[in-house]
């Protein structure tokens, strides 16, 4: 019998996941950072500088971001760790993604901000990294494990490459805490968000397929367990505005 997985609302062949995800960022590459600006309200600048200042990186940290395509999460951690460590060796960041045109809008973006320097772009799967066991000192995925088809896996080979006593950091939308508002929220992301996607990219079914992956994502709780059972200990979650996005941490011991 074949597998099958969700696509937003839809249940579609597991096989064809990455493939429909794949599309629809290759289609709002482009325009990606203009609509996390939109449809947040500039929230998610917010929730992706707390992120890195739990994390803390320091000088000569070897980091890896998955789902970094557009490099976002990538500079913010070159200059959280800017400088050298006792060796004398620089952070480094390795940012992955699955796809080409992501990666593309990232580097560009990169050397427009000079910081090319210390950045490795990688076209791979989350899923599968082409990287040996214990070589970075921290794994971050920002909105990006959502489109994942085997999230277990993706935990899995987070916790796999990372060093003992590394750091693993998801920042991810989630389920709504602050009672009275989730209607409302609904509402927005249901209805209008998919209007402004097809207004600004070209893609209404984009921003449809992003706003019912959100209702589709493990909850806070059910994705802090997944985490505990990929091997990560002293998992721990962090609610940003009242749970529209949900930050989960762990350490590899």
């Amino acid at each position: 019998m074949e597998k099958v997985t969700d696509f937003g609302f839809e249940t579609i062949a597991t096989k064809d996941k990455s493939p429909r995800v794949r599309q629809i960022f290759d289609t709002v590459a482009k325009r990606y950072d203009l609509m996390n600006d939109l449809m947040s309200g500039g929230l998610h600048r917010l929730w992706k500088n707390a992120m890195v200042a739990r994390l803390r990186p320091r000088p000569g940290y070897d980091m890896l971001d998955l789902a970094g395509g557009t490099g976002d999460i990538a500079f913010r951690l070159l200059r959280a760790a800017q400088g050298e460590d006792n060796n004398g060796r620089t952070s480094r960041v390795r940012v992955l993604d699955i796809n080409h045109e992501m990666l593309k809008v990232g580097q560009a973006r990169g050397h427009r901000k000079g910081l090319s320097q210390g950045l490795d772009w990688l076209c791979a799967d989350a899923e599968k990294l082409p990287l040996p066991r214990h070589c970075v000192d921290t794994v971050t995925i920002a909105f990006g494990l959502r489109n994942v088809t085997d999230k277990a896996a993706a935990l899995a080979e987070a916790h796999r490459v990372l060093k003992p006593g590394g750091r693993f950091f998801c920042l991810e939308f989630s389920q709504m805490v602050l009672p009275g508002l989730s209607e409302l929220y609904d509402r927005y992301s249901l209805e209008l968000l998919p209007e402004i996607g097809a207004r600004v990219t070209g893609d209404r079914d984009a921003y449809r397929y992003l706003a019912e992956s959100i209702r589709t994502f493990p909850n806070q709780r059910r994705l802090a367990a997944m985490c505990e059972e990929a091997g990560f200990a002293r998992v721990k979650v962090e609610n940003l505005s009242g749970g529209i996005a949900a930050l989960h941490s762990g350490w590899r011991l």
